[in-house]
């Protein structure tokens, strides 16, 4: 959610979703250096585009991508939310592959994406091969896409990821985002939003005994504020609480706003004296 007042503080969210790497990603690549790979011919035929065509084959969890349409609409339908300038954005935050996500479904109902990214080299026939890491997300990193969402990094004019600027002046504040995860490597994003005041939500695959126990260690530590079954389909727990959760975030920022004005609006205006 964005809310931009007409004094230009601002009041902004969002719903920042951990998308989970494939494991033939972890596989394929993680204990490699992708340079000796594309050197020793193992990478033959892959690059971006072939990338992002594995990305259209995803299939995702019941009610994706249909549950970003679902959450925008609880926003853009709603008058009282639009006069106030409140506005929903998504993000995916993933030790994934950028490229493929670029390729899924997902893609269009997202406002950016933070992956792992590979350059790109001539592989010697006329075509390209992926030829080096350019950018990896972990569990670090991905702390330092929420503080660049956050100040708006990219979005606003010399503002970067360690520049000084006033809660009031950041364009998505934590106390208004959604953060939704479902692996170990989400911890300290979860710290990072529940320290500031924003939500945190848990999946689990359905069936899946070991996941559930996972979110359930997350839960009593506090490090979550709810999870559920990773079904976002309509009138699924999972759908439900998110909704619910937007539309209190979206409430308190009408909420504020009226009650910040309200110093002004609640005094009497000067009187003739008689």
């Amino acid at each position: 959610m964005r809310n931009d007042t007409r004094d230009h503080h601002r009041h902004n969210g969002g719903i920042i979703m951990g998308v989970k790497s494939p494991q033939w990603f972890t596989d394929y690549f993680g204990e490699y250096d992708t340079r000796k790979f594309a050197k020793s011919g193992k990478l033959a035929g892959l690059n971006n585009a072939k990338l992002r065509e594995y990305g259209s084959r995803l299939n995702f969890y019941p009610g994706v991508p249909e549950i970003f349409e679902t959450t925008r609409k609880i926003i853009a339908d709603d008058p009282t939310y639009q006069k106030h300038g409140i506005k929903l954005e998504h993000y995916i935050i993933s030790a994934g592959l950028k490229e493929i996500i670029r390729g899924s479904a997902v893609a269009k109902f997202v406002e950016d994406i933070w992956a792992c990214e590979f350059i790109e080299v001539d592989d010697g026939n006329g075509g390209k091969i992926l030829g080096e890491t350019a950018y990896t997300i972990d569990n670090t990193t991905k702390t330092r896409a929420l503080f660049e969402i956050n100040k708006g990094v990219g979005k606003n004019e010399n503002v970067f990821v360690n520049t000084f600027l006033p809660e009031e002046h950041r364009r998505v504040h934590f106390k208004n985002m959604i953060y939704v995860a479902d692996g170990p490597s989400d911890v300290p994003a979860f710290s990072v939003v529940n320290k500031n005041g924003g939500v945190t939500f848990a999946v689990y695959p359905a069936g899946n005994v070991k996941a559930l126990k996972q979110v359930e260690q997350l839960r009593q530590e506090n490090r979550i504020n709810y999870f559920a079954e990773a079904d976002y389909s309509d009138g699924k727990t999972a759908s439900m609480w998110l909704c619910l959760k937007l539309v209190e975030i979206a409430d308190r920022i009408c909420a504020d706003e009226k009650q910040a004005l309200s110093k002004y609006t609640d005094r009497k205006p000067p009187q003739h004296l008689n």
